[in-house]
């Protein structure tokens, strides 16, 4: 499960807590603070829980830095981790910050909670539909950024690629990795959702294949359609699909929440998340969530056919993002109607 669940000895609470941590993969300390603890709070929202009650940091300096480094870059990362706590109705108490060779962030966050405030990742029902609540390609994204200044690199995807396309895919991987999959987590709730994980470092397809083999009903997940931010899945394809994208086991970093839901449920669920957060600060094109697949009765594994439906989701503030208002159109493959 994405988080520990405890009872309680006071009669009917449980302690749900998580941990995470990782290294830094945007050049801004402060949006790289934000999106480390998005990332450990998306593993209380992939079980339903929207309420967290306390988290504490987790920081590495590295050896190699400066004081000068050091004094303008930590206190940025400390204060997107705070804000993103406090966007999520939460706060940071405490924590632990060690010298170390490289740059850690992460963190803790504990909530105490009743049985109906989390949703155990186990119901999935043959007929369920699969949604994903934020677009694929952030490592190709954060990747071919980097590749901007190496040119035997861009020399690879400088074809299919440009230099501004690259920037506004990874302010759009930055941004998304940095919202928080809160009103995600609220919706599982009202719509009813059986089960749920959210995507980080094991891909879509990993994370799809953990989900389904904790499942209590024998059923298989089989993913139609991939949403991934405009332009992504052509590097991966010109760099000779170093990355998987396609086969989903691209590393994925905050990603959204792999959500089992009614049949019935589920274009309302994407309907919701849309509106929601076309209203929540400037979510633009790619807030919203996708159909993505479905749950038939199988052997607990997922798998993608073999040519999936690509869904090329614009990074907002684009040209083309400002034109696309269908991107969280439900009927998106006939195979799931």
């Amino acid at each position: 499960m994405d988080c520990c669940v405890i009872p309680l000895r006071h009669g009917g609470l449980s302690l749900v807590q998580t941990t995470d941590f990782f290294y830094p993969l945007v050049e801004d300390p402060y949006m790289m603070g934000r999106i480390a603890c998005a990332n450990v709070l998306s593993d209380l929202y992939a079980m339903g829980i929207t309420e967290c009650d306390n988290m504490l940091m987790l920081l590495s300096v590295s050896q190699k830095m400066n004081d000068k480094d050091r004094e303008k870059v930590m206190p940025l990362m400390i204060r997107g981790f705070r804000d993103a706590a406090e966007e999520g109705g939460t706060s940071v108490t405490g924590g632990q910050t060690v010298i170390n060779p490289w740059i850690i962030v992460g963190g803790v966050a504990s909530v105490v909670c009743q049985p109906n405030e989390f949703i155990m990742p186990d119901g999935a029902v043959p007929g369920d539909v699969l949604v994903l609540t934020k677009p694929l390609g952030t490592q190709v994204a954060v990747n071919a950024h980097q590749w901007l200044e190496q040119p035997e690199r861009w020399n690879k995807i400088k074809l299919v690629v440009t230099k501004e396309e690259v920037k506004e895919a990874y302010q759009e991987a930055m941004f998304s990795m940095a919202t928080l999959n809160r009103t995600a987590a609220g919706l599982m709730h009202k719509f009813q959702a059986h089960a749920a994980t959210d995507v980080t470092g094991f891909g879509l397809l990993g994370h799809a294949n953990n989900l389904a083999a904790q499942q209590r009903n024998e059923v298989a997940f089989v993913i139609h359609n991939l949403p991934i931010i405009a332009k992504m899945t052509a590097i991966s394809k010109a760099c000779g699909n170093l990355f998987n994208l396609v086969q989903g086991t691209s590393a994925e970093t905050s990603g959204g929440l792999l959500v089992c839901l009614p049949r019935e449920q589920a274009a309302k669920f994407c309907s919701e998340m849309k509106s929601q957060s076309s209203g929540a600060g400037g979510q633009g094109a790619s807030g919203g969530a996708w159909i993505i697949g479905i749950v038939e009765k199988g052997d607990r594994r997922a798998r993608i056919i073999d040519k999936p439906r690509i869904i090329e989701v614009p990074p907002r503030g684009s040209q083309a993002a400002n034109q696309d208002n269908s991107s969280t159109s439900p009927d998106q493959n006939p195979n799931l109607s």
